[in-house]
């Protein structure tokens, strides 16, 4: 992979909705050639998706609850971790699913839109697993940062402090 190529993801990571015409200038390179970057990138799935973050705190909406849960299983023989991995991520509540280090095997994040629904995912659908030998379930309760976004910066005050 290209010098240009990996600028180019780094762009695109922070702002997928730059304008061809800022990303060719920003790599000093031109609309076309960039364009044939990107569609590489895409056809090696390097890049995977285009994804926007939402504060849903600011929607008047029912927000649905999210869970982090650890997941401490037995690896299979010849292919370790990634079968019950792909177990698991094929459910649809499951949005994420990482191979960990330390006292847990996976960290699983789902989305529910009660904790019911939540409960009832991890006790009738993923600890019955046979591979599973527990769980660990953490609620989110508010984010401040996701994918470096950070959700509610404070005006800072700017006013120079006047002491006597």
């Amino acid at each position: 992979m290209g010098e240009k190529e990996l600028e180019l993801l780094e762009i695109l990571e922070k702002n997928g909705r730059l304008p061809l015409t800022d990303l060719a200038k920003m790599l000093d390179s031109t609309e076309e050639d960039v364009n044939q970057m990107i569609k590489h990138l895409e056809d090696e799935q390097i890049i995977l998706k285009y994804a926007t973050i939402v504060n849903w705190n600011k929607v008047d909406k029912q927000q649905g609850v999210t869970a982090m849960i650890d997941v401490k299983v037995t690896p299979k023989r010849e292919v370790g971790f990634d079968a019950i991995a792909e177990r698991i991520y094929r459910f649809s509540e499951v949005k994420s699913v990482y191979l960990m280090s330390g006292a847990y095997d996976l960290s699983v994040i789902i989305e529910g839109e009660t904790l019911h629904q939540v409960s009832r995912f991890v006790s009738e659908k993923l600890s019955t697993l046979d591979s599973v030998l527990s769980t660990t379930t953490h609620f989110i309760m508010k984010k401040y940062k996701h994918d470096g976004t950070i959700f509610e910066e404070k005006d800072k005050d700017h006013r120079i402090v006047v002491s006597p």
